[in-house]
């Protein structure tokens, strides 16, 4: 369920608290819950998810993004998310994953990574950043 973006970032459809075991095992060191809360009635509620993280050891943020797209806010904070979890891997979660891994992208669009190694690592995984290329293209540019 867990899918590889790059050598520390794991992107995922919505966990359940079981979920938990299989991220702790995988030396996870923080989850990232990008749902809104409420966003479907059999979404399992974040402060659940981060209970379980917290019992675990595993530090949790919700950067929530709805389906209006991502905003600079959430991409800094993605971003600082990234960066304070050091060396450990990091899982971010969403309905599908999608929006985990477009978030991750902007985040290291942001930062200066190549825009055609960010859709490499994401393809990688199964997902597509072309919807979000002109973004992606526009931060990395600014990075420079």
């Amino acid at each position: 369920m867990f899918r590889q973006i790059d050598e520390k970032t794991y992107a995922s459809p919505q966990i359940e608290v079981g979920d938990i075991a299989e991220a702790s095992a995988l030396g996870i060191g923080l989850i990232v819950n990008n749902r809104p809360e409420d966003e479907s009635p059999d979404q399992t509620p974040g402060a659940a998810i981060e209970a379980a993280a917290k019992a675990a050891g595993i530090a949790y943020v919700a950067i929530p993004v709805t389906h209006a797209g991502f905003s600079m806010p959430q991409v800094e904070a993605m971003q600082a998310a990234l960066a304070e979890a050091g060396d450990k891997p990091v899982l971010a979660y969403c309905r599908s994953g999608t929006r985990s891994t477009l978030l991750w992208a902007l985040a290291q669009a942001r930062t200066g990574m190549a825009v055609d190694a960010i859709a490499a690592h994401a393809a990688g995984a199964g997902y597509d950043v072309g919807p979000i290329r002109p973004q992606l293209d526009f931060l990395a540019a600014q990075a420079r």
